[in-house]
Formats: C-alpha cells, sequence, structure tokens
C-alpha cells in the first residue's frame, strides 16, 4: 500500500480550520504485490474519505480489490488494527471506535497515460463526499501533481 499525507492543510477559505491528510492508494499494492503484475494506466475503482479528530483519510482502491466501499473500510480496519463490524445486511462495515468516521465515498476513474482523475458519484452505504474537502487533500498530493482533476 501506498501511503502520502500527514500535511496540514487549509479546509476552509478563512483559512482557520486545518487539518492533517493521509492518503492510502491501495492500487499499487493490489497490482504489484497480489497480482504481481504491472499497474495498468486506466484504473476504475472507488474511495472514502474517513474522519479522524484532525485528520482526514482518503482511501484509493480498484474496484477489483475492493467491490464495494465497505470493503475499502474493512480493509484499512484490518491494516491498522481497528476493530469494526458489518450491519445484519452486510452492506456497510462500521468502526467501533468512536473517533474514527466515515466522511462519504465515490468513484474514480485514473488514466496515467492521459494524467487525469475524475471523482464522482457516491457510496450506498456512506454517502456523498465532501468535494471541497477532497479537491484540497488530491491538491496536496505529490502523485497527482499534474494530472487533470475532475471532481463531479
Amino acid at each position: 500500500m501506498q501511503i502520502c499525507g500527514a500535511k496540514w492543510m487549509a479546509i476552509n477559505d478563512r483559512m482557520d480550520i486545518y487539518m492533517t491528510y493521509t492518503l492510502i492508494n491501495y492500487i499499487p499494492f493490489y497490482y504489484e504485490t497480489i497480482v504481481k503484475a504491472r499497474t495498468p494506466s486506466l484504473i476504475m475503482g472507488k474511495f472514502v474519505l474517513m474522519r479522524h479528530e484532525k485528520a482526514l483519510v482518503l482511501i484509493l482502491s480498484p474496484k477489483v480489490f475492493t467491490k464495494y466501499h465497505a470493503n475499502i473500510v474493512e480493509r484499512f480496519c484490518l491494516d491498522k488494527g481497528l476493530e469494526g463490524n458489518w450491519d445484519a445486511q452486510h452492506k456497510s462495515y462500521s468502526i467501533l471506535d468512536t473517533a474514527w468516521s466515515v466522511a462519504g465515498g465515490g468513484k474514480l476513474a485514473l488514466d496515467a497515460t492521459r494524467k487525469t482523475i475524475k471523482f464522482f458519484d457516491d457510496s450506498m452505504a456512506y454517502g456523498k463526499f465532501d468535494a471541497s474537502l477532497l479537491r484540497n487533500i488530491i491538491a496536496s498530493v505529490p502523485d497527482f501533481q499534474g494530472y487533470a482533476i475532475k471532481i463531479d
């Protein structure tokens, strides 16, 4: 898994609320470690945006690795040693530590050849993401410098 982050960023126009962010990118982990193949230049995936006190965590994952947003949350919990559980319908995964919350999710289309990344749609389990928070995180991530970023 690829991790970037821990940078302070302003999250509003008045510049009076600051948060750190972390990007966790399961895309290279899935292709290079699990599949043992080169990462394709075009990736369709999903993402979730999480909060922990004054920190944001953006988690990207290819759809072939985590079919549902809840699978991303479950994977994150397993990696971080956080306890959680599935709801009765097995549609969402909740983190038991109340300091953590899922702040929405959506889909992504990443084209490394054209240097574009698009974030769109929402999560049936966790709702719509906050576009302004997402925009601030993505603009700060070195891996996406020079990319055209579209958020719908």
